[in-house]
């Protein structure tokens, strides 16, 4: 008799089926879950080469700022989320002589919780958001670099460059299916002290086993349109993309 478990596992890459020896994982189980352990810590640990992905950058014709969280190490990175959520002194400084009279998106890009996700997507990622933000147009800042950030870092970004909307593109949490995956985070009027409930998320952006860099640009380039109309986001802006934006 077949284990319609078997036909399940065809369809995803969680550990479902994974058999048994006795009353334990069979040894190839085990080591494939040891492995995807290894992974993710190295994803989180890995150092992130900034200075190429600025250069990167500035290829593309768009300017770069590195800047810089209080966070010391990976280590406190991971013991204190709040010092990932705020600039240094002398990074504040720079995006304040930066400031626009208006700009309507300003893109931030981390490592966050996994440097192999921005070190293998990010670029990639960045050119395909640019390329769809061209054609609805929108006024773009700067492309901020930031290693050790939260999420809520954006905020900051975006309110100190007085920018409508706020882009982060983050290396996510890595689980043991998923070591390289990068999300977005949108959100309107950025300012600090902003909550996860006025985000828009866009995740698992890591082709070709989760989204595709174009289908997350799309994704992205419509909830930035739709929040600077309706002046909101979060909660409060549903995804309702027609099949052919932008198409």
């Amino acid at each position: 008799m077949n284990d319609p478990w078997d036909t399940l596992r065809r369809f995803t890459q969680a550990r479902i089926a994974q058999g048994r020896s006795g009353s334990s994982l069979p040894t190839s189980a085990l080591l494939d879950f040891q492995l995807a352990h290894a992974m993710a810590r190295d994803a989180i640990h890995q150092p992130w080469d900034i200075e190429r992905l600025s250069e990167a950058v500035k290829a593309l014709g768009v300017e770069p700022l590195c800047l810089a969280t209080p966070v010391a190490d990976r280590v406190q990175y991971l013991q204190r989320p709040d010092l990932g959520r705020c600039l240094d002194v002398a990074s504040r400084q720079t995006l304040l002589l930066h400031r626009q009279p208006a700009i309507d998106v300003v893109l931030t890009i981390s490592n966050g919780l996994s440097s192999i996700a921005v070190e293998s997507h990010g670029l990639a990622l960045l050119r395909a958001i640019m390329a769809v933000y061209s054609r609805i147009p929108l006024r773009c800042g700067p492309v901020c670099l930031v290693p050790n950030a939260r999420v809520a870092l954006a905020d900051q970004i975006g309110e100190l460059l007085n920018a409508r909307l706020s882009v982060i593109v983050v290396g996510e949490r890595p689980g043991l299916s998923a070591a390289d995956s990068l999300g977005v985070y949108l959100t309107y009027a950025p300012r600090v002290g902003n909550t996860d409930a006025e985000r828009n998320c866009i995740s698992n952006i890591r082709p070709p086993e989760g989204l595709s860099y174009q289908t997350a640009a799309t994704k992205l380039a419509y909830l930035s349109h739709e929040a600077l109309q309706r002046k909101v986001s979060g909660v409060a802006l549903k995804d309702d993309m027609p099949s052919l934006f932008l198409g």
